[in-house]
């Protein structure tokens, strides 16, 4: 949907607006799910990989757990109340065992079918414990948990995103979830091995409700820091660090005409800086090319 310019439009009630330009009075549009707000989704996603990245400079410090449930459960409130009650268990486990404590980034996914799920990335002020998954699953309450390596990932923040708006062709149809563009994307099992396979790009974002938070992270968890500099400036900081991801949009008016060309790329520079490095160049294109 094109949103209405701010400017042009007086709020009526939490269904109804004016049209200053025409003095009708007209309904809002109300998102059934985050696919219908494909650019508030699209934020979310960057500002949790700029948070993933910001905070895993080393992933032997980290855990990345996924946590399941064992019945078929489709509650987004208990969903979080859940997680929050064994986050007060991990941390007393944590302390039990004289454990360093821990900082957590969570993101939620739905699976076809509906239920929910947790990825959990836990970070450590140093090397991440081992901690059994018999006692990971004890711990959790409601079904089962998987635990994952990050070691070798250049860019751990788009690595554990990628999943959460898109769907594996497989799931999808099994599932009745195949609106949307076939692709082919890289993907990582159980047992580490990259392969390739078909996806549906923006399947899953339609199980969301209106308003979800896909995310979210504790008090102590870094947040990105953002600085205006030149390009120069920014290669400067760069400086050889190797390019993790590119991406190139085009904005354009009503017309289709492009205004504005926004080049975002990021550099792993955890080597030399402890963190990532996101770098963005806006071009403007001449009028007349």
């Amino acid at each position: 949907m094109r949103s209405v310019p701010a400017a042009i439009v007086e709020k009526v009630s939490a269904e109804l607006y004016v049209d200053k330009r025409t003095g009708e009075v007209k309904e809002f549009r109300h998102a059934e799910n985050r696919a219908d707000s494909k650019a508030s989704v699209a934020q979310s996603l960057r500002k949790l990989r700029d948070l993933i990245n910001t905070n895993l400079a080393e992933p032997e410090n980290a855990l990345w757990v996924t946590l399941t449930y064992a019945e078929n459960m489709r509650d987004a409130k208990r969903l979080y109340e859940d997680f929050r009650r064994f986050w007060q268990r991990f941390r007393y486990y944590l302390d039990k065992h004289e454990y360093p404590p821990a900082e957590y980034i969570t993101a939620a996914e739905p699976q076809g079918r509906g239920a929910w799920h947790l990825h959990c990335l836990f970070l450590f002020p140093e090397k991440a414990p081992f901690i059994p998954n018999a006692d990971m699953a004890r711990i959790w309450g409601y079904g089962f948990t998987k635990t994952k390596s990050l070691q070798g990932i250049d860019n751990p923040g788009l690595y554990l995103t990628a999943y959460l708006g898109d769907m594996e062709l497989s799931e999808a149809l099994r599932t009745g979830n195949t609106k949307g563009q076939i692709a082919e994307a890289e993907i990582t099992d159980a047992q580490g091995k990259r392969q390739k396979k078909a996806i549906i790009k923006g399947a899953r974002l339609r199980l969301y409700p209106p308003g979800f938070n896909l995310y979210r992270a504790s008090r102590g968890v870094k947040r990105p820091e953002i600085w205006q500099i030149t390009e120069a400036e920014a290669q400067a900081l760069i400086h050889g660090a190797p390019l993790t991801y590119e991406k190139t949009v085009a904005i354009t008016d009503e017309a289709g005409a492009i205004k504005n060309i926004i080049n975002y790329r990021q550099y792993n520079c955890a080597s030399k800086e402890g963190g990532q490095l996101d770098t963005t160049e806006k071009a403007i294109p001449p009028e007349n090319p």
